[in-house]
């Protein structure tokens, strides 16, 4: 891997760089760190960094149009950027990271508000359901409710602690996280 100035470096070397990178230019991406704790799970530790602004995204990627966007393989991850950035916005934490197992259990976002843990997941689909890897992630950090973010229009329970919210949503969610 080369980094800018050239030089051979590692993938453990380019992590760093591109964390003090991202502090500095944290207008355009950003980095979350990944939640770890005693689970005797192999949990990853590595950090998540996601372009902040999709519109950008999508020109980096050179998609000009929806129909481009849509049938891209970076399209979930553009939702996932987007939703993700909405609610970190308002919710203004500094507890913000995001959790995985090495054995496929995953969140895409878990932030704590007043003592309780809060995990959403970014869907990019017509109707997402619940997964074993969000009740492994309900389970193994004692989430208080997991929220799963998607682009459609109607709001929706699938439990007692999932719920399935419209991304246009997002701000009175977080106007209730916060209040």
């Amino acid at each position: 891997m080369k980094s800018s100035g050239n030089h051979n470096c590692s993938k453990a070397c380019a992590c760093c760089w591109t964390g003090r990178r991202a502090r500095r230019v944290s207008c355009f991406w950003a980095v979350l760190t990944p939640w770890h704790e005693n689970l005797k799970k192999r949990q990853v530790k590595s950090p998540k960094i996601y372009v902040r602004d999709s519109g950008l995204l999508h020109a980096l990627l050179e998609l000009h149009s929806f129909d481009a966007l849509s049938g891209h393989p970076k399209l979930g991850s553009s939702f996932e950027g987007f939703a993700i950035e909405q609610l970190l916005s308002g919710l203004d934490t500094r507890s913000a990271s995001f959790w995985a197992t090495h054995g496929g259990a995953e969140l895409d976002l878990l932030v704590t508000i007043a003592g309780k843990r809060y995990g959403f997941e970014c869907k990019y689909g017509d109707a997402p359901g619940t997964t074993r890897a969000m009740r492994v992630a309900i389970d193994d950090l004692q989430l208080a409710r997991l929220w799963i973010m998607y682009p459609g229009h109607e709001a929706y329970e699938l439990d007692e602690t999932i719920s399935v919210v419209p991304a246009k949503h997002i701000p009175a969610l977080v106007r209730r996280l916060v209040a």
